[in-house]
């Protein structure tokens, strides 16, 4: 099977109404890709979407959100044309036309942000650096111990090599949403070069391709090149025969794949070809955020390229692809291969998933901090929009504030409000007031409903020392009976509500690490509250263990909102009691922890850990 490297590249920097027109009228409807594409089988040819999308503005017969973007649309195409590209402009048009934003994409959404927020990210720039090593966001994650040693490797030809932890925001390129792609990418691109780097070296083949296309000032090499050009002995023993799987992103980088084929056979590997391969290499199933709107489509590009695996070990250079293809067969990564090749053939390679994969990013980033001399460093702040909107949603906090303190002062309404009435009126009920609260709020995290206004009233009826107490009562109950829930009750239908790659591993992580893991999404909340109640009934981890890691861990944010809250009726009579300044102060504290923590491990030294222990 051979590819097409001859795309029609001045398709690609045309309009979405240009290329529309370009591949209604060159398409020949050979099937070409048709045969190749389960997407297409379902769509149509490509030339039949443009034309459909070109006479009613909007395409009836697909989705182009279900479209991986692989490409080999492209590679197999004898006209030489680019549908990615026509699907990737459409999902564009579409999100700027309001209807391509997806609730299903919000996973993929966060873990962007999560990565290139201040808490995980960190430039290391030595002295005289000019080229930096870009790791991604996976790869960190999943291998951290790699991570480092293909750093010090890198580094004994590159001795003023830096370092750079963050995300290449591909998943934005690849949902439509061009201009947040573009104000992050640039931002990120501008330091570097104002910093004098003029070269990237590169782990994700999705990193590869995004700073190849968006960055050509910068000279871009994968680290698979740097390491299979460097002086090594291969393996002498026959350890067994691999299949490779080129990810979509470098299918046309014979360089690259012939790098990454160096580096599995100095492994002691034989390597067999599959019939997809190379240029016309076939998606994991991963590609274009497919799996969260259409889960059976992804997976049969997943079913696909295990058959043409045949029970043979597959081998690829991306960390989201060795991930997605592990669920269904033995699956490597070259690193795995290039750090410990025994370990990898044998399947004890140090691979973390889920949850622990954000833990092993924080400690990576305290690693390098503390291991590497810089003479110029950063956490990336910067968030397009995201200034702008939170001064205006201060301004209008405070205006609502102001205003209602006028209206209470105004209309007499205060002395309805005065805090003692208030709570001698709530305390007239004996026993049935708090014990009605503390039902209420049990039910709201198994209805889903938000906690914090029942937090808020509280501190209000009840005063910061039994608000604490019958908040975090109800709190606890109503997170262990989600959990209970999920566990003996509704568990085939909580499981069909709670998907994508975030979840699929917390069985596993709990497993390894039990009641810390409880304890880290509580106190550094990174996944829905009510949500990981539900998520945490479906794995192994004792209901003792959950019930009192969720009640300590929930406790410091619960005084810190009802400290703050039961000032409230101070503020709004025109107030401001030091119980209302403690609580402020409080909830700063608590908002702050993930900064905290990032500080803390940011100064640890080096020694006061054990890196390669696996606890949390």
């Amino acid at each position: 099977m051979t590819g097409n490297n001859n795309i029609d590249t001045d398709v690609q920097t045309r309009t979405l109404e240009d290329i529309l027109g370009c591949i209604g009228e060159k398409c020949t409807s050979c099937g070409s890709c048709v045969r190749q594409c389960r997407f297409l089988q379902l769509s149509g040819t490509p030339g039949k979407i443009a034309v459909s999308s070109s006479r009613n503005g909007r395409s009836d017969c697909c989705n182009p959100f279900e479209c991986s973007l692989c490409g080999l649309c492209a590679a197999v195409c004898p006209e030489h044309l680019d549908p990615k590209t026509m699907f990737l402009e459409m999902r564009r048009s579409a999100f700027r036309s309001g209807v391509g934003s997806f609730r299903e994409h919000n996973g993929v959404s966060g873990y962007e942000r999560t990565g290139t927020s201040r808490l995980f990210t960190w430039y290391g720039l030595p002295s005289r650096c000019t080229t930096v090593f870009f790791p991604g966001c996976a790869l960190p994650g999943t291998r951290p111990e790699q991570t480092k040693k293909v750093f010090r490797l890198l580094r004994d030809s590159i001795p003023a090599l830096g370092i750079v932890l963050d995300c290449c925001t591909k998943p934005s390129h690849d949902l439509g949403r061009q201009d947040r792609f573009l104000a992050m990418f640039v931002e990120m691109k501008r330091y570097l070069t104002d910093q004098g780097i003029n070269r990237v070296i590169v782990a994700c083949p999705n990193c590869y391709g995004i700073f190849c296309e968006y960055a050509p000032e910068f000279i871009t090499t994968s680290v698979y090149e740097a390491l299979a050009g460097s002086v090594a002995t291969a393996d002498p023993r026959e350890n067994g025969t691999a299949a490779v799987h080129d990810p979509c992103q470098i299918r046309y980088n014979s360089a690259l794949q012939d790098a990454v084929r160096e580096l599995v056979r100095r492994a002691g590997l034989n390597v067999e070809e599959m019939p997809h391969s190379r240029s016309c290499t076939i998606c994991c199933g991963e590609g274009g955020g497919v799996p969260a709107l259409a889960p059976e489509m992804a997976a049969s590009w997943a079913e696909l390229r295990v058959s043409e695996a045949a029970g043979r070990a597959l081998v690829t250079s991306c960390a989201a692809c060795t991930a997605t293809l592990g669920e269904s067969t033995t699956t490597l990564h070259v690193l795995d291969l290039v750090c410990d090749p025994a370990s990898a053939i044998s399947g004890r390679a140090p691979v973390s998933s889920g949850l622990v994969t954000y833990l092993n990013r924080l400690r990576l980033k305290r690693h390098f901090r503390a291991d590497l001399p810089v003479s110029a460093s950063r956490e990336r702040t910067f968030n397009p929009g995201g200034k702008g909107g939170g001064i205006a949603r201060l301004l209008v906090t405070a205006a609502i504030v102001i205003a209602s303190i006028i209206v209470i002062r105004s209309t007499g309404i205060g002395q309805y409000l005065e805090q003692d009435r208030l709570r001698s009126f709530i305390a007239g009920y004996g026993a049935l007031a708090p014990a009605i609260y503390i039902g209420v709020y049990s039910l709201a995290p198994v209805l889903l409903l938000p906690g914090l206004p029942l937090t808020i009233a509280g501190g209000i009826l009840f005063g910061p020392f039994w608000g604490v107490v019958y908040a975090i009562t109800g709190a606890t109950a109503g997170a262990c009976a989600a959990f209970l829930v999920s566990r003996y009750a509704a568990r085939g239908w909580i499981e069909s509500k709670i998907s994508g790659s975030r979840w699929r591993k917390l069985d596993n992580e709990v497993a390894r690490h039990g009641w810390k893991v409880v304890a880290f999404t509580r106190l550094i909340p990174l996944f829905p509250f009510n949500l990981l109640n539900y998520a945490f009934g479906l794995t192994r981890i004792r209901f003792f263990e959950y019930a009192v890691a969720t009640f300590l861990c929930m406790l410091p944010a619960c005084i810190a909102f009802i400290v703050f809250s039961s000032s409230l009726l101070d503020l709004l009579q025109g107030r401001i009691s030091g119980s209302f300044i403690m609580g402020a102060a409080l909830v700063a504290a608590v908002s702050s922890l993930p900064f905290f923590y990032r500080r803390f491990s940011g100064r640890a030294k080096d020694g006061n850990h054990t890196e390669s222990d696996g606890h949390l």
